[in-house]
């Protein structure tokens, strides 16, 4: 029996889930406009573990959204990870933020594109097929009207980019399914236990988040 805790905080969804053999059996979130992850994360992972009903001792493994997504977001959920890994000597599993929004979306045909708000007109995203089969790998890219022209299947977008994209992607195959918006630790878990079977895990010393844009880091420069 293998209890998994998933964190995923790369977006404005501060998310923790408990899974038994892959499947969610407590999940604890909350979206705010005003980032609260640093003061709702450990809040979340102490009971979601009472609630679960287990203990630390319990878990195999800690799984973490490893970006892209959230500079801030990203470095909480990754150091409260590792240190429970450092803690607990267990092993520490990343999950790409992109496939656990993808994952939400529950179609059996097309292309899925999750997004993820990067600024203006810019978005993470990458392309998957239904069976969630990485298609095309994650870029930082400009949307405008041209962008996936060349895909005539019926194309499923996620993330919190319909309201900025929707007007210019305008194709009659593209469809926004506006209610899945931020990944959440609850889609993990499948994902997590599959890579913990297969012991695909990362070090722990040496893991870094995903931020795939370095200028996400700096603030900009004040004029004299």
């Amino acid at each position: 029996m293998s209890f998994i805790l998933n964190i995923e905080t790369a977006t404005k969804n501060c998310s923790v889930a408990i899974a038994k053999n892959g499947e969610t059996i407590l999940c604890k979130e909350i979206a705010e406009e005003g980032y609260s992850h640093a003061e709702k994360l450990h809040v979340f992972i102490e009971e979601a573990i009472a609630e679960a009903k287990i203990s630390v001792q319990d878990l195999s493994a800690i799984a973490v959204s490893q970006g892209p997504g959230s500079y801030t977001g990203l470095r909480i959920g990754v150091s409260a990870a590792k240190g429970l890994c450092f803690a607990l000597n267990l092993p520490l599993i990343a999950i790409d933020t992109l496939q656990t929004l993808a994952s939400q979306a529950k179609v059996s045909d097309g292309k899925i594109i999750p997004m993820l708000d990067a600024r203006r007109m810019e978005v993470y995203s990458e392309i998957f097929n239904h069976k969630l089969e990485t298609e095309r790998p994650i870029l930082a890219e400009v949307i405008d009207e041209n962008s996936f022209q060349d895909i005539n299947e019926t194309v499923y977008f996620v993330g919190d980019c319909a309201e900025k994209c929707k007007s210019v992607l305008t194709k009659e195959n593209f469809i926004f399914l506006e209610e899945i918006k931020y990944p959440s630790a609850a889609a993990m878990s499948a994902i997590s236990f599959d890579k913990y079977q297969k012991s695909d895990t990362v070090d722990v010393a040496y893991f870094e988040p995903y931020y795939l844009k370095d200028f996400m880091m700096t603030t900009p420069s004040k004029k004299a």
